[in-house]
């Protein structure tokens, strides 16, 4: 395990938002399923990244790897043959959810064995609501008590998938991918609240660059998914990532000012709504021919419904702790089942450096202060606590000392390095 310590400093500049990590897996996955060969560009080679790429060689795709148009960056040249060829029963995919459930329906476009793997907590996160399908389907599976290794053999067919929505989203982007290519029209109705739909959109979105279509009714709350499309290669260069822009906005914000290049401003992915709900808490941010800034400001608590966005809650509990007044972030429960429990662990590495935080069953309640003590911190194997223990430590007193800063290589491999280019300091 790696640690690093962060001496105090304002975090300024600009900065050259990574891909978007859910955008990548997505078009990647697009690409595989499409009959010819697609470039997919601006590819940053993240753990999860690299996963996808290996479960889709796996079930028949070839992968050249070359250089992308963004220096330091890659570019994908995927051969598909629009249909899955079993290479390599085992499927390993790594300590990446999307992966593995997207890859699960995927791989029973074809009826032969394979076995679901992976390593770290995703053995222990939750695969069980394609176990239902299974059952209705006849698609043989098994499993250690509903933990990977999962083994599967049979075929999807099409159909009705009623699937629960406040789970993961990923369970019906899983079964978006595969669907369409059956020899009939389905259906996806959620028998649950759908939470993280805006990760929905972007499965559909990037769909239908692919040429495919799907109709998402959502006053009947019901997918409509016909049968017998055909993907088609493309060309696609990857757009800058919110998820990872949220840390270096909510870092302009404590200190700045920070610049966000490569964001798409009228993007479909979830997680920007970051600079809705920095504005909320008083946060100067703007946009300036395709740069956002966010400036030092004095920030006020809010109340937060994360359902739609669960991944930004880590650093928005950073910023809530430097806010004037409380800041509640509530409907959070399923943080308890990502790559690490994150409710409890950014509550106690927050606690740890002297925030004032109260942990709920389902949320998270916190008194702002204008500066933290600062001390030892761990970064639970998770990449999305340790980029926030980051900007939180850069307007602590002391210095702070991160364990486990290597978990940032599962999103963001170039973390520290832009991290120190902002000004932040390493010893």
């Amino acid at each position: 395990m790696k640690t690093v310590t962060v001496k105090p400093s304002e975090l300024s500049g600009k900065i050259l938002v990574p891909p978007s990590k859910s955008m990548a897996h997505r078009s990647i996955i697009c690409a595989f399923l499409s009959e010819g060969t697609s470039s997919i560009d601006n590819i940053e080679l993240s753990d999860d990244i690299i996963a996808t790429c290996g479960a889709v060689e796996a079930l028949g795709a070839e992968i050249d790897i070359v250089e992308g148009s963004v220096r330091g960056r890659k570019k994908l040249i995927i051969h598909g043959t629009g249909s899955v060829n079993v290479k390599k029963e085992r499927i390993d995919c790594g300590e990446s959810g999307s992966t593995a459930r997207f890859i699960i329906p995927i791989s029973r476009l074809s009826g032969e064995k394979t076995v679901i793997d992976g390593r770290g907590k995703l053995v222990e996160r939750p695969f069980d609501v394609f176990f239902p399908i299974f059952d209705a389907q006849n698609i043989g599976y098994r499993t250690d008590h509903g933990k990977l290794p999962l083994v599967l053999e049979g075929s999807l067919k099409p159909g009705e998938f009623r699937v629960r929505g406040d789970v993961s989203s990923q369970f019906i982007s899983g079964l978006l991918f595969a669907l369409p290519l059956l020899p009939g029209n389905s259906t996806i109705i959620p028998t649950t609240r759908l939470e993280s739909a805006g990760y929905i959109d972007m499965t559909i979105e990037m769909q239908k660059r692919f040429g495919i279509l799907i109709h998402f009714d959502r006053e009947r709350n019901i997918i409509e998914i016909p049968g017998w499309q055909r993907y088609i290669p493309q060309n696609y260069i990857v757009e800058g990532d919110w998820s990872q822009a949220a840390f270096w906005l909510v870092a302009g914000a404590l200190t700045g000012p920070v610049s966000v290049e490569g964001l798409n401003i009228d993007s479909t992915q979830g997680d920007k709504v970051i600079e809705t709900v920095l504005k909320d808490m008083g946060a100067d941010i703007s946009w300036d021919d395709g740069v956002l800034m966010a400036r030092g400001s004095a920030l006020n608590g809010i109340s937060v419904d994360v359902s739609q966005f669960p991944d930004l809650l880590p650093v928005l509990a950073v910023a809530g702790a430097y806010a004037e007044g409380k800041t509640v972030l509530y409907n959070a429960a399923r943080l308890r089942i990502k790559e690490s429990d994150r409710l409890r662990a950014i509550a106690t590495e927050l606690k740890a450096v002297g925030a004032d935080v109260t942990e709920l069953e389902e949320s998270l309640e916190i008194t702002g202060k204008q500066s933290l003590a600062g001390g030892r911190v761990y970064g639970w194997n998770d990449h999305r606590i340790v980029m926030s223990a980051a900007v939180m430590a850069s307007k602590c007193r002391k210095n702070v000392t991160i364990e486990g800063s290597e978990a940032v290589n599962k999103s963001y491999p170039a973390f520290w390095e832009h991290y120190a280019g902002l000004g932040g300091r390493i010893i």
